[in-house]
């Protein structure tokens, strides 16, 4: 599914843009409606899904820690 969506993440991409994620986020939500451009009626279910699935993008590359994250150095 939607295997022409680049990875966002780094290393892969070191400096996402807005609307490298706007984009994704599009061809995502085409990809399941199975509209390219959706009909006016649904137009605007069409583009608050787009802005749900870049919110969820964002939030995601924002948490994601890339690499391993440092071992907890407590003592026992």
């Amino acid at each position: 599914m939607c295997r022409s969506i680049k990875t966002l993440r780094e290393p892969y991409t070191p400096d996402v843009s807005d609307d490298d994620i706007t984009a994704a986020a599009r061809q995502y939500v085409r990809k399941i409606s199975g509209f390219h451009r959706p009909a006016p009626h649904n137009a605007a279910a069409f583009e608050a899904a787009v802005a749900a699935v870049a919110t969820a993008t964002r939030q995601l590359l924002g948490d994601l820690v890339v690499g391993r994250p440092a071992a907890s150095r407590t003592a026992s």
